[in-house]
């Protein structure tokens, strides 16, 4: 079997979780490119890469597959750079939770130089960086690969394999249909759980005091970065205001017959439909 050479931009949550997951793994070499000396260093002190560096050229030039694992507004500048010193026809892919615009602009950039197929692996933590990274981030995690209309079917059957080879399990959405499908079931619920945590602050910061599991488990997500959330909720705007919307729509309809029968069984069917919708729902290990 042929090894094949990774080479994974950014060393963060995802991208040092792949390494992991890779390490010591036959048919698999991984080089990592980090901004930061100190980056590199980390890195190299738990040898976690046959090669790691800040001089990106020498990470991807010799790469099969190249995985942008940067904030995604950092990725253009990244992908100018390596489909200058890559080598002819690697895969790119990214790991990147908005897909839209990313992927015309990447495709745009690697268009006659190399097959770029975008990607997001459904798998976080309110948790960042390198040190929380985990060797089976992926395992059972989904992962959405989403080709644009031109994309060479071989390179989408390469990023696709990756995936699994990591243990995800691997659908294809377009890139529009991504975004609408994680504005609803990732981008909104950040912004709904941040939300309550800032109503429960202004109405009873007291109550903080007394909250129990229930409560941490809606409002974990809203732990994570928030300069990272900020650019996500931003670059898919649309889509979550369109989530926003109907949720706002939702709870109206819900508040009318509390404020006009709060024993109106349309309460209990609520209920009940979220409850079997919830117990339906196919979730990988926390």
């Amino acid at each position: 079997m042929s090894t094949q050479r990774i080479a994974i931009v950014g060393p963060g949550l995802l991208g040092g979780s792949i390494a992991l997951a890779l390490r010591g793994r036959p048919g698999f070499k991984t080089a990592i490119w980090a901004r930061r000396p100190e980056a590199v260093e980390e890195l190299k002190a738990i040898a976690i890469a046959g090669y790691a560096a800040t001089n990106l050229p020498r990470v991807v030039r010799d790469a099969d597959l190249i995985v942008l694992c940067t904030p995604v507004g950092a990725m253009p500048a990244l992908a100018r750079e390596i489909a200058a010193t890559a080598k002819p026809g690697a895969v790119v892919t990214d790991v990147g939770s908005v897909k839209g615009a990313l992927v015309v602009e990447l495709g745009a950039i690697f268009a006659g130089k190399m097959r770029f197929v975008g990607s997001h692996p459904m798998a976080g933590s309110d948790q960042s960086g390198l040190r929380a990274a985990r060797a089976d981030l992926f395992a059972g995690a989904v992962c959405v690969v989403t080709p644009a209309a031109d994309s060479d079917t071989a390179a989408v059957a390469t990023v696709s394999a990756f995936w699994e080879a990591l243990g995800c399990q691997v659908c294809q959405f377009s890139p529009s249909a991504h975004d609408e499908a994680v504005a609803l079931i990732s981008h909104f619920p950040h912004l709904l759980a941040a939300t309550l945590l800032n109503v429960v602050a202004e109405q009873n910061a007291e109550a903080f005091g007394v909250c129990g599991p229930g409560f941490r488990d809606t409002t974990r997500v809203a732990g994570g970065a928030p300069e990272m959330w900020a650019e996500i909720l931003a670059s898919n705007s649309s889509a979550v205001r369109a989530a926003l919307d109907a949720t706002i729509a939702k709870l109206g309809e819900i508040g009318n017959i509390l404020a006009r029968d709060p024993s109106d069984p349309a309460i209990l069917d609520f209920l009940t439909h979220a409850k079997t919708r919830r117990d339906a729902l196919r979730l990988p290990p926390s």
